[in-house]
């Protein structure tokens, strides 16, 4: 139980520091200057008073000098995080495995950065990119062989990449965003050359239906642009995460 209670504390914290992430990355704001401080009247936020989850019930959402409500995003995040490094536990602690734990969870912190940036902003951070690079090319580094993550990268960036130059050509209009394309070419390094294809159809088939029935409840026109990084990264999750899974629904189609 103690070990549970360390990694959700840890978990929170990194939660905390996710939240600065997210507000401040889209903003080009430096992640670590200025300190924490209320955004509508810009007091500064002291240490206990950036207690992850606590100081959000203590202070009941609210800046202690203006009163301003402070979003449920908050302590949401840090509670999600606080339980996803709990549930990466290894069975076996040992060096080997903690490294693992650390480059699984660090993978997770960046992709859930990419999934909330891409829904508010529509971008995906060419920073992020890279640290999700890095990630995948540590672990695959350890896993599988050169040709593995270089073919899936180049498979994940070309592919999409000529789709969308087509599209353009025919259409006139841009189909994949460069964020999206360069997302493709870092999981193409751990999924390699079939995972990553299998990425790319599925997460293109639950874009297509989500934009399908969101045109039909009248909520998107055909003219409407759709953040397509979170489908990307709900397929890679499943992937990666919960790959047994993945195997069972990619068999109904025979991916």
């Amino acid at each position: 139980m103690t070990l549970y209670i360390v990694f959700f504390i840890f978990g929170s914290m990194i939660g905390s520091f996710l939240n600065a992430v997210i507000y401040r990355l889209p903003r080009k704001i430096n992640i670590a200057f200025p300190r924490s401080h209320c955004t509508n009247c810009k007091k500064l936020i002291y240490w206990y008073e950036n207690i992850p989850i606590l100081s959000y019930i203590f202070l009941r959402g609210k800046c202690s000098k203006c009163k301003s409500p402070y979003s449920a995003m908050y302590p949401a995040v840090e509670i999600l995080i606080g339980v996803v490094a709990v549930l990466l536990i290894p069975d076996n602690l040992n060096s080997m495995s903690l490294m693992y734990y650390f480059l699984y969870f660090s993978l997770f912190c960046a992709l859930f950065c990419h999934f909330i940036i891409d829904i508010k902003h529509q971008i995906l951070p060419d920073s992020i990119n890279i640290y999700i690079a890095v990630v995948l090319l540590c672990i695959s580094f350890l896993k599988y062989s050169p040709t593995y993550y270089f073919l899936g990268a180049l498979i994940g960036f070309l592919f999409p990449y000529l789709v969308t130059l087509a599209f353009y050509y025919l259409k006139g209009q841009q189909g994949l965003g460069g964020g999206d394309i360069k997302l493709f070419a870092a999981l193409g390094i751990l999924l390699g050359p079939v995972g990553i294809i299998n990425n790319i159809f599925l997460s293109c088939f639950f874009g297509a239906l989500f934009s399908l029935v969101m045109m039909a409840l009248g909520k998107m026109s055909r003219n409407s642009k759709l953040a397509f990084g979170p489908f990307i990264i709900i397929v890679a999750v499943f992937q990666v995460y919960f790959p047994t899974l993945f195997r069972q629904f990619s068999s109904l189609w025979s991916i």
